[in-house]
């Protein structure tokens, strides 16, 4: 039997909040995504292209969900990370915008390969990284 084609992308990524409100000001106001799907004190789903972004209150899907949610019980502590691919060129007006919201950039980083990442924390101290997709030599 052939192995199945391995995935093509990353279609969801969970990072742990202990605020929703505050992750959506974040989420949507400054970066800009798009709020799909909220359980309050539970989970907060935003959409970024063809991906989501998903904020999970961890004290809430620790705990099994009697059948509301078809998923196993998770949870995690401590900051975590993602990396937003950003239209290439613009990694400067993500700067500025960073700026204009008192987003502090906690690290400005250049790659051996000429891609700059930004780094900040949103509100719930989780690593968030705004980077060109050819940092991991992708063409888009």
């Amino acid at each position: 039997m052939a192995a199945p084609t391995p995935p093509g992308a990353v279609l969801e990524t969970a990072l742990y909040v202990d605020d929703l409100d505050a992750a959506a000001r974040f989420y949507g106001d400054i970066v800009g995504l798009r709020e799909h799907q909220r359980a309050p004190g539970r989970h907060l789903f935003m959409r970024a292209e063809t991906a989501m972004l998903m904020l999970f209150v961890a004290e809430a899907t620790e705990q099994p969900s009697e059948g509301k949610f078809p998923v196993p019980p998770h949870g995690a502590r401590g900051p975590g990370h993602v990396c937003f691919r950003i239209s290439p060129g613009e990694t400067e007006a993500w700067a500025r915008h960073l700026a204009a919201h008192d987003v502090t950039v906690e690290a400005d980083f250049h790659w051996p390969n000429g891609v700059r990442s930004l780094y900040v924390r949103d509100p719930a101290q989780n690593s968030v990284e705004f980077a060109e997709a050819k940092l991991w030599d992708f063409d888009t």
